[in-house]
């Protein structure tokens, strides 16, 4: 091949400004680009290739966070019937999400191999869990077979906020699958991000977030359908059905040890 300063040649041009493109020029069929990448203007590769990681340790914290979270489940069922209620929403979605956060940062900090060196802690939290999960679905499956209309002005019957927030405490702290998703399997996985593990957990955060924000308050648009009370007797049915289901499990997991 001819140097770029031959006759023939068709490399670099004499001239040619650093960062700028010249051409394409055309010799003997063969296109070619002028640049000089040494140009101050030219924004280096490494400063973007830097963030990069940081990103994706984020993105992967959120994708295993809303997998972790969206599922039929008795914290999501109780925050479902709020929004639908109307019913200390805000309250209810604070609770839970704070609850999530403080769990994923103990996850995050390492707090997940405190949670396997002590089994006999899971198993108490298996047979409290089994009996509120239980008392709860009995509750939802009295509310079943007497349906009310959706808003509770309308008959006086409406919960305190004092007891809306024990329940989603419970719910919440008194389930032992969040001490093994969030703080023991979601806190392993951070930890192959090494220092960007905070966020690992970031994303996941933002997951729980847009999750309960967003069922807490879009549930208001399913308000038309839960105008009857046959939807509601649907819906407690199901939410019967599924507290129950749980407090077996646990208590099938609490006597086996966790």
């Amino acid at each position: 091949m001819q140097d770029a300063g031959s006759a023939g040649g068709g490399g670099p041009l004499e001239g040619a400004e650093p960062g700028r493109i010249r051409g394409p020029r055309v010799h003997e069929n063969r296109w070619w680009w002028v640049q000089d990448t040494s140009w101050s203007g030219v924004r280096p590769a490494s400063s973007v290739i830097d963030v990069s990681p940081a990103l994706l340790a984020a993105a992967a914290g959120l994708g295993l966070g809303l997998s972790l979270i969206v599922a039929i489940g008795a914290q999501n069922a109780f925050v479902l019937r709020q929004g639908l209620r109307a019913e200390h929403v805000a309250a209810v979605v604070a609770i839970c999400l704070l609850s999530d956060v403080a769990l994923i940062a103990a996850g995050v900090g390492g707090a997940g191999a405190l949670v396997t060196r002590a089994p006999v802690l899971v198993t108490v939290v298996c047979f409290a869990g089994a009996a509120f999960l239980l008392v709860y679905g009995l509750m939802a499956a009295r509310r079943a077979a007497r349906p009310t209309a959706l808003l509770p002005d309308a008959t006086g019957e409406r919960t305190g906020l004092a007891v809306t927030a024990t329940t989603a405490l419970a719910l919440t702290w008194l389930n032992p699958h969040v001490y093994l998703d969030t703080v023991v399997l979601l806190g392993s996985l951070a930890a192959t991000y090494d220092d960007r593990r905070w966020w690992f957990g970031a994303g996941a955060a933002l997951g729980s977030a847009l999750w309960f924000t967003g069922l807490g308050y879009g549930a208001r648009l399913l308000r038309p359908v839960f105008a009857r009370p046959a939807a509601w007797r649907v819906l407690d049915a199901l939410i019967a059905v599924v507290m129950v289901s749980l407090a077996v499990s646990l208590a099938v997991r609490g006597a086996q040890g966790g």
